[in-house]
């Protein structure tokens, strides 16, 4: 079964940067996409971006042009960068695999608190 781990949230103020990382816990082919949502108190989770496959990638209007996914095939990797942060990306932040076959995978999140 695939596990996956996040990493690399923490406290930084508006304008600072953050680089998560989210690790799978085996090679795997059966991933599609893995991507990046969040979620802050008392609101829906939300996407953040996402990578396909292919290498494709979409992001959500709140992290166009400040926030970067990428990923590292050979380490099982998966990176969001995000630079220019605000408070409202306070959130818990989690990794999200789709798996064919098998449904969607999440990690256990990691905080991100953007202050004034």
């Amino acid at each position: 079964q695939v596990q996956l781990v996040e990493s690399g949230g923490g406290l930084v103020q508006a304008g600072g940067s953050l680089r998560l990382s989210c690790v799978a816990s085996r090679t795997t082919t059966s991933i599609i996409a893995m991507g990046w949502y969040r979620q802050a108190p008392g609101k829906p989770r939300e996407v953040v971006a996402s990578i396909r496959k292919s290498g494709s990638k979409n992001y959500a209007d709140s992290g166009t042009g400040r926030f970067t996914i990428d990923r590292d095939i050979r380490n099982n990797t998966v990176y969001l960068q995000m630079n220019s942060l605000k408070p409202d990306d306070t959130a818990v932040y989690y990794c999200h695999a789709m798996r064919i076959f098998h449904g969607s995978v999440w990690g256990q999140g990691t905080q991100v608190t953007v202050s004034s």
